[in-house]
């Protein structure tokens, strides 16, 4: 009898997923248009490619600000560097060549809301499935966080403007 339990419960799982996918294949053409829309949470196109939070802006980054670039290193060392690091990866992502992936205003925006940013922004929330961990909200300002950033333009040769 012991023999039979694990086939049986084998069967009744690839039946009930073969049931499952077929259902979603025939209702596929009818919400295409409507997945579309979830999967961008409701978000405008500023949203998608800056994030959501506090920054509503573009945040416009002219020549390396060298002062700004030392001061975000040392904000970047006491409240990031537990969880980040430039060249690997660590309990997060790692950030080397963050700001050619990421606008300044996305990275300020992921920054200061990070939770809001994992919840709704796609690139975001597969960050958090990727990492299963969710970023702590370190309560920086705009200012520090505009720091962190010129930090990470020091160290990111192809930053985005």
């Amino acid at each position: 009898m012991r023999k039979l339990i694990i086939p049986i419960l084998l069967f009744m799982s690839l039946l009930a997923w073969g049931c499952s996918s077929s259902s979603k294949k025939s209702n596929a053409n009818n919400t295409q248009a409507a997945s579309a829309q979830k999967s961008n949470n409701g978000l405008t196109a500023f949203q998608l490619k800056n994030g959501i939070g506090p920054i509503t802006s573009v945040v416009k980054v002219g020549p390396l600000n060298k002062k700004l670039a030392a001061k975000g290193k040392q904000i970047f060392e006491n409240n990031c560097s537990s969880c980040h690091q430039i060249g690997k990866r660590y309990v997060g992502p790692d950030l080397q060549e963050v700001t050619s992936r990421r606008t300044p205003t996305y990275i300020m925006n992921m920054i200061l809301n990070p939770s809001g940013m994992t919840q709704k922004h796609p690139v975001a929330h597969k960050l958090l499935a990727k990492f299963a961990t969710q970023m702590a909200n370190m309560h920086l300002t705009k200012d520090q966080a505009r720091a962190v950033v010129e930090y990470f333009r020091s160290v990111n040769p192809n930053t985005q403007k």
